[in-house]
């Protein structure tokens, strides 16, 4: 398969942003990550809006990547891992619908690709329940405020930091040692 020079997007909920972004923050082949919200019917919303579960967003982030260095499978693979997407709208105790495993694809390639990983990883029965990950076509994403964007990486020692970031940053590092960045 031949990959071009073009730049890669994937745009991921995996429950709350911080953690997700703090993963991606450390990947070989990720440009940038920010955090945002997509999935939802109001434009432009604040993090007070979307945490009342009524604006239909969900927290995500929006992975730019280089296609030569990871492939959108990988980047997936590595989404699949550190998030749990059995749980229907909730990630631990951070419960509501922004909270939701969400795949938002690009184009068709990318709905192909996250339906065959998500039958790969259902027949191997690596996770104890079945994937409820929601697969939906990318509207829109919307930057969170610049205090959620790379909130781990400025905040290392507040407690959410370290109770619930922290492990899935470590759970990342060890499955994935060889793909860090240096």
């Amino acid at each position: 398969m031949e990959q071009s020079n073009k730049e890669g997007v994937a745009t991921l909920g995996g429950g709350c942003f911080w953690c997700t972004e703090a993963v991606y923050d450390e990947l070989k082949g990720v440009i940038s990550v920010e955090s945002g919200y997509s999935g939802g019917k109001v434009p432009n919303p604040s993090y007070e809006q979307v945490c009342t579960g009524t604006t239909g967003h969900a927290e995500v982030v929006q992975v730019r990547f280089d296609p030569a260095a990871i492939s959108y499978e990988d980047i997936l693979r590595v989404f699949f891992t550190v998030h749990d997407p059995t749980t229907l709208n909730r990630q631990g105790n951070d419960i509501g619908t922004q909270y939701r495993s969400a795949v938002f694809y690009h184009d068709q390639d990318q709905r192909r690709t996250a339906e065959k990983i998500i039958r790969e990883i259902d027949e191997k029965h690596i996770w104890n329940g079945r994937i409820v990950t929601e697969v939906s076509p990318f509207a829109a994403f919307y930057k969170a405020e610049d205090y959620h964007q790379e909130y781990f990486a400025n905040n290392p020692t507040q407690g959410y930091c370290r109770l619930v970031i922290s492990p899935k940053v470590e759970k990342f590092r060890k499955h994935y040692a060889e793909r860090l960045k240096k």
